[in-house]
């Protein structure tokens, strides 16, 4: 496994989707980009700037269910792409491990603050090797773009 920074989120500019950015921490230092819902990039989006919704949001509830039954996340896992669709998996201290959609556990990796692995599979087939300090300009701004857009209220029921 290869541990990632969750760099943030960017929006694909022809059809307005959020892609949620990971990248490794060593070696190649790739980018792994994956293609998310709007409301998993804007709970991610809230917790990598700590913000708060009005009232919890999903990832926040599980991880409040785990600490109701003493039972602590350890890290997450994008363990395998398969078929053009990417599989994780929420690790838990127990060594329980629970079948995810990557964009759920990131979001939880993220309110959480633990450790974000990739399969090192799935970053030598999907990982892409960027110029570091253009796109670290261009996601920072884009990641601008997305938080001015987002209001606590577009979460709630």
């Amino acid at each position: 496994m290869i541990e990632v920074e969750v760099l943030g989120i960017r929006l694909e500019e022809s059809m307005n989707s959020p892609i949620l950015m990971l990248q490794e921490q060593s070696g190649l230092l790739r980018v792994l980009e994956l293609w998310i819902g709007a409301v998993e990039a804007g709970a991610i989006a809230f917790s990598l700037q700590d913000l708060k919704s009005p009232r919890p949001l999903t990832h926040e509830l599980l991880l409040d269910v785990l600490q109701g039954v003493g039972v602590e996340l350890a890290s997450v896992e994008v363990t395998e792409l398969r078929g053009g669709t990417y599989f994780a998996e929420i690790v838990l201290a127990n060594g329980t491990r629970i079948s995810a959609r990557p964009s759920d556990a990131v979001a939880l990796a993220v309110h959480a603050k633990v450790k974000v692995f990739v399969a090192e599979s799935v970053m030598d087939e999907a990982g892409k090797i960027v110029d570091a300090e253009l796109a670290e300009e261009d996601q920072i701004e884009e990641f601008r773009e997305f938080l001015e857009n987002l209001n606590p209220e577009d979460f709630t029921s």
